[in-house]
């Protein structure tokens, strides 16, 4: 082995190294939880196997998270991001100074969200399958709430008459009625909109409930 070199005077302290080792230890930890997720799901998510998965010690791995509600709300978070990035990559370029603009956004807004969830199913699922014992931290509500942005913005152009309360109320029934869509057809029941006719469905709603025919 090769013999360490001194300390110099310019180098980490040692809690800024130990920060950093906690930091790459948590993103390892979070990365190990997205693959057993896309493998076998949440319910088969076990401390020990992820513990052994970054090569630490069980009690090692809750000094990194808390608990496993934890972990599960920071890939969550992880998640939210990515669908964040894919709505601003997507359809940020897109105009919205007239209704139609506007409309337009939204349906693209809805396409992305629905290959976003083809692609990502077992995170993408997760995101709303997961209950935690205590209440929700502030910061992953926010999380949530600003992904509503990509539809509000729009539709405060569509419906300009609406009050901010009544927009949000609004907003969230057309993401509801989009997610529903994606959901059921995504889970294969019965009554889904069969695959190849998915992203068209989800385009006639959006342009119905902004009153486009």
């Amino acid at each position: 082995m090769p013999t360490k070199t001194p300390v110099k005077a310019s180098a980490k302290p040692a809690s800024a190294t130990t920060a950093d080792r906690r930091q790459a230890q948590l993103g390892a930890l979070i990365a190990a939880a997205e693959k057993r997720i896309c493998e076998s799901g949440t319910h088969g998510l076990k401390a020990r196997d992820l513990a052994a998965d970054i090569g630490v010690a069980l009690g090692g791995l809750y000094n990194i998270v808390q608990d496993m509600d934890a972990l599960l709300l920071l890939v969550t978070a992880r998640t939210q991001s990515r669908l964040d990035a894919a709505f601003a990559q997507q359809t940020g370029h897109l105009p919205m100074t007239s209704r139609t603009e506007a409309v337009e956004r939204l349906v693209a807004v809805a396409e992305t969200y629905l290959r976003f969830a083809r692609e990502n199913l077992p995170l993408w699922r997760m995101m709303f399958e997961v209950r935690i014992s205590a209440p929700l931290p502030e910061w992953a509500a926010q999380d949530q709430l600003r992904l509503f942005r990509y539809v509000g913005e729009p539709l405060s152009v569509v419906m300009p008459h609406l009050s901010a309360e009544a927009l949000t109320v609004r907003a969230r029934t057309l993401f509801s009625a989009v997610h529903g869509v994606i959901y059921i057809g995504l889970e294969e029941r019965l009554i889904a909109v069969p695959a190849q006719q998915q992203a068209e469905e989800i385009s006639w709603l959006v342009r119905s409930a902004c009153g486009v025919s």
